[in-house]
């Protein structure tokens, strides 16, 4: 069976504004020149850097462990655009059996899988079960304890 046995969520779950733009600056002037002068008064549009279709585009946090070795950890914020079409290799957020899931899309053998990267977590078989992909996921914003 092809991969087209994913199917789209329909309707596009509705898209959540990033906060304003963080903007570099400097402060005190001593000394040698700073390197960070070359940044002065440009801005970090965090926007523009991870939403391309800003009308397809949904946050979610992760829970759980099955992505870990994915770089994906359990409170991390995903940027996830729902207008991009799935292909083998992607990470998706995907309903099966109407349990949203991050997984990463595969064809093994030939036939759709959604697989983690914990070998804790066998691959789930899209064919063989209702799937619908919700999004692939553009971006993962990871914050450190501090």
């Amino acid at each position: 069976m092809s991969h087209d046995a994913l199917t789209r969520a329909h309707p596009a779950p509705p898209s959540l504004p990033l906060p304003f733009p963080l903007t570099l600056t400097r402060g005190g002037l001593s000394g040698f020149p700073s390197p960070a002068q070359d940044y002065e008064g440009r801005t970090l549009d965090l926007n523009e850097r991870l939403v391309k279709r800003a009308s397809s585009t949904f946050f979610m946090t992760v829970t759980g462990d099955s992505m870990e070795a994915l770089g994906i950890h359990a409170g991390d914020l995903l940027v996830v655009d729902s207008a991009i079409e799935p292909r083998p290799g992607h990470i998706l957020v995907a309903s099966v059996e109407g349990e949203l899931v991050v997984k990463r899309y595969e064809l093994l053998g030939n036939r759709p899988y959604l697989t983690s990267g914990n070998p804790s977590y066998r691959p789930i078989p899209a064919a063989d079960l209702e799937c619908q992909a919700w999004g692939v996921v553009r971006a993962v914003v990871h914050e450190y304890p501090v």
